[in-house]
C-alpha cells in the first residue's frame, strides 16, 4: 500500500511538468498578412512578369528565326543521311547562335527601349512587354505572308484589315509560325535534290553490276560527304538560311 500511494503521489507530481512539456511542443503556426506594405498592382504586374518568362522558351522557338533554322538544318542532315551527325546538341546549338545573329537587330531594340528603361525604373512592367510586343512584331511582319494571316481571319469569319500593323498578336504569331514553316521546308526541298540525284546514280549503278544486295545508301554516303566537303556545304547552307531574312 505505501508502494502504490508513492507511486499515485509521484504521478501527480509529474503531470504538470508533462501538461507544460506537451504546450512547449506544439506546432510552429502560420500567419497570413495581407495588404501591409505590398501594392496588389506590383503583385499583379509580377506575376505577369514571370508569366511571360515562363513562355520565353516557346516565345524563342515560335516568335524569331530559330524555326526556319533548326528546320533547315534538319533537313540538311537526313539529306546527307548521317542519322545523329552532327548531333542534336550540336544543331541546337549552332541554330541558337544563328538566330541570335539573326535578331540582333531586333534585341538591341527591345534592350534598349524596354530591358534598360524598365532596369533603371524608367518604366513599369506594361511599358517593358508593351516594347518588346513591338519589337517582335517589326521582326514577324516582315516575314510572315499575307496569305497565312488572311487563313485565320477566313476561319473567324472577321474582315481583314488594311495594314498589317492593326493585325492582333494572337493573329500574327499563328501565321508567322506557317511562313516559317514554309519556308523552310522550301529550302529543305531545293537542300535534297541534289543528294537525291547522288542516290539515283549510285543506285543504277548497283542495279547495272548486279549489287542488289548492296544498300545504296551505304555507297553513296561517302560520295555525299565528299561532294559536301568539296563545296564546302555548311558555308553554303548557313548564307543561304541568312540570306533568306534578308
Amino acid at each position: 500500500m505505501k508502494r502504490s500511494l508513492l507511486f499515485v503521489l509521484a504521478l501527480f507530481a509529474l503531470l504538470p511538468s508533462m501538461a507544460f512539456s506537451q504546450s512547449t511542443t506544439q506546432l510552429p503556426g502560420v500567419s497570413v498578412n495581407f495588404g501591409q506594405g505590398t501594392n496588389l498592382v506590383d503583385t499583379i504586374e509580377v506575376l505577369i512578369l514571370f508569366t511571360v518568362l515562363t513562355m520565353a522558351p516557346a516565345i524563342v522557338i515560335l516568335c524569331t528565326s530559330f524555326t526556319r533554322i533548326i528546320i533547315v538544318l534538319s533537313f540538311m542532315r537526313q539529306a546527307l543521311g548521317t542519322q545523329n551527325l552532327p548531333p542534336n546538341q550540336l544543331l541546337i546549338g549552332f541554330a541558337m547562335f544563328l538566330s541570335m545573329f539573326v535578331m540582333m537587330p531586333t534585341g538591341k531594340l527591345i534592350f534598349n527601349n524596354a530591358i534598360q528603361p524598365y532596369m533603371e525604373k524608367k518604366i513599369d512592367t506594361t511599358q517593358a512587354l508593351s516594347v518588346l510586343e513591338v519589337g517582335l512584331r517589326s521582326f514577324m511582319e516582315k516575314h510572315v505572308r499575307k496569305s497565312d494571316i488572311g487563313l485565320f481571319y477566313e476561319v473567324t469569319g472577321e474582315t481583314s484589315p488594311a495594314n498589317i500593323k492593326e493585325v492582333p498578336i494572337h493573329y500574327l504569331i499563328p501565321a508567322f509560325i506557317i511562313s516559317e514553316l514554309k519556308t523552310a521546308f522550301q529550302i529543305g526541298f531545293l537542300l535534297y535534290i541534289p543528294f537525291l540525284v547522288l542516290d539515283m546514280v549510285v543506285a543504277s549503278v548497283l542495279m547495272a553490276m548486279g549489287m542488289m544486295m548492296l544498300p545504296p545508301m551505304l555507297v553513296s554516303l561517302p560520295f555525299k560527304l565528299l561532294l559536301f566537303v568539296l563545296v564546302d556545304g555548311w558555308q553554303l547552307v548557313t548564307g543561304s538560311i541568312l540570306r533568306s531574312f534578308n
